[in-house]
């Protein structure tokens, strides 16, 4: 719900805005928008009337997927690494998407939804400078994180993070 309200209202006033996903919201307000989901649900009003800054939104949605399992799951990460790592770029693609079939349905039908969404920004990119190189930068290390909590691995794995997104 919170993924669909989010993405509709980032789509309808944000997909031209400079820097879109990559600028930040305040804080303050982005947990704003957290309780308001929290207590509201699918009422909660995340309008422009409300929060002009579409930042505030992409911000929250961004929260979101820093859930204690990610949408991409531990138990596949280590798959996508591996994946990512393959240098024929066919080859790559195919072995992302047998690891994509890995995903427990809910994840992979979020991730599929996140996608189609990023697809449309990018095809803003010439207003809002965003293309799927920076989307990954900023998606990658919140879509995936490695199963033990080092940033060793983290730093390591960010150029494949990227990749994969």
């Amino acid at each position: 719900m919170v993924v669909g309200i989010c993405i509709w209202e980032i789509e309808a006033r944000g997909l031209k805005s400079e820097g879109l996903y990559r600028v930040s919201g305040f804080t303050e307000h982005i947990e704003d928008v957290k309780m308001a989901f929290d207590r509201d649900g699918e009422k909660a009003d995340i309008s422009a009337n409300i929060y002009p800054d579409i930042n505030i939104i992409t911000g929250a949605l961004k929260l979101y997927f820093r859930v204690p399992i990610p949408v991409i799951t531990y138990d596949t990460y280590s798959k996508f690494i591996e994946a990512a790592k393959i240098s024929n770029a066919d080859e790559r693609l195919e072995t992302v998407h047998e690891v994509l079939m890995l995903l427990p349905p809910a994840h992979y039908e979020t991730l599929r939804y996140l996608m189609f969404h990023l697809k449309k920004v990018t095809m803003n990119e010439k207003d809002n400078f965003m293309n799927a190189e920076n989307l990954g930068i900023v998606f990658g290390p919140t879509l995936m994180r490695p199963p033990e909590d080092s940033i060793l691995t983290t730093l390591h794995d960010m150029q494949y993070q990227k990749l994969i997104v």
